[in-house]
């Protein structure tokens, strides 16, 4: 296992900045996940860790070592790809193997890591097999296996599920995090789908045009967000986000909001600004329970079985998105009170900053 430090990285492709100034610590042993929207620099930030990318700029370091200058091949780690990349002439073992064979490494040493990578994996009745004759998640299976026999310091992953159809993916996401507590090697993973980072990563780090937005747990990102972007990008359904006027009320503020009317959600530092209000699906309900109401009409009812999704649109236009049980009686069409409690509020300035607040009470 090892750790990895990126000190003031850049990388331009001439006037194109794609990653700027960056700085970020990986500790060994952690499971970290970069996420962001296309184009953010997550794969090419992977792409120069592993050597496959020249930096612009600033240091990379593995295991307290200096790799800007060492070749990927002796950067000792192994990288999944999102295109398998298997050989089709090759056997699955002999597609194992190979790495092995082009660094002449003992025959006996190399049937060893190949049994050991193919009972971890579960593919030995597939060694004898040829990659046409494997589905999509055997094939994947194989190139992780591919990556395992040369047993590195750092395992690097770049969308490598998002050829699978859905069972696939939930399925290989399951396989991937048994596999990371099996070996409890550093593995940096990227991808742009959240649920993916939510469900597999011990930190996730949110890129944004090349700058990162936030690191934290994945509890951290949902319940925290630093700011506007993160908490807009975090999240399935995506967080209903409420503009407001916020003013000074004594000691506190007053957010004046379209359909709902007037909030005070205790002691903001800001005042007299446009003010964000964004509250999770989950967050928001049908009825008046929460002391936060305003009506809408149903527009879209997302069934899911144990859960649904309801789109109500308000009378500003706006659509909400509110969860509730799968027992729930919802039709499109119907008028329907939808109601939040200001204390599960996140607050944002008009920076997009995350602006604290004490527990709200509506006015």
């Amino acid at each position: 296992m090892a750790g990895l430090s990126l000190r003031n990285v850049k990388k331009s492709y001439g006037a194109v900045e794609v990653i700027d100034d960056l700085n970020l610590d990986i500790e060994s042993g952690e499971f970290l996940v970069l996420v962001g929207p296309s184009g953010c620099g997550k794969s090419t930030l992977l792409r120069m860790i592993a050597g496959l990318e020249e930096i612009t700029d600033g240091t990379i370091s593995i295991g307290g070592r200096v790799v800007n200058e060492l070749p990927a091949a002796r950067r000792e780690l192994s990288m999944v790809f999102q295109s398998y990349a298997l050989y089709p002439h090759m056997s699955v073992r002999k597609n194992l193997a190979f790495g092995l064979t082009n660094l002449k490494m003992p025959k006996d040493e190399i049937e060893k890591r190949v049994a050991d990578a193919a009972q971890i994996l579960q593919i030995e009745p597939l060694l004898e097999r040829r990659p046409r004759q494997l589905s999509g998640g055997q094939k994947q299976r194989v190139a992780i296996g591919r990556a395992i026999v040369r047993e590195p310091k750092l395992f690097l992953f770049d969308e490598p599920l998002s050829n699978l159809d859905a069972e696939l993916r939930v399925q290989m996401r399951v396989e991937l995090a048994s596999l990371y507590k099996r070996l409890g090697t550093t593995m940096i993973y990227v991808t742009h789908d959240q649920i993916e980072a939510m469900t597999m990563a011990t930190r996730i780090v949110v890129l944004n045009k090349g700058i990162i937005e936030q690191v934290g747990t994945p509890f951290e990102l949902y319940n925290r967000p630093r700011n506007l972007f993160v908490a807009g990008f975090i999240g399935s359904p995506k967080i209903n986000m409420l503009k407001g006027k916020a003013t000074h009320a004594g000691a506190g503020s007053e957010i004046a909001l379209d359909d709902f009317g007037t909030v005070v959600p205790g002691a903001l530092p800001t005042a007299d600004e446009t003010i964000t209000v964004c509250v999770r699906p989950e967050h928001l309900s049908f009825g008046s329970d929460g002391p936060f109401t305003a009506t809408g009409e149903i527009s879209l009812v997302e069934y899911l079985g144990s859960e649904i999704y309801a789109h109500v649109r308000m009378a500003s236009g706006q659509i909400l998105v509110v969860h509730a049980s799968g027992r729930a009686q919802l039709r499109m069409g119907e008028t329907a009170t939808v109601s939040f409690d200001p204390a599960f509020a996140h607050y944002f300035d008009a920076q997009g900053q995350r602006v604290e607040s004490g527990d709200g009470a509506v006015q």
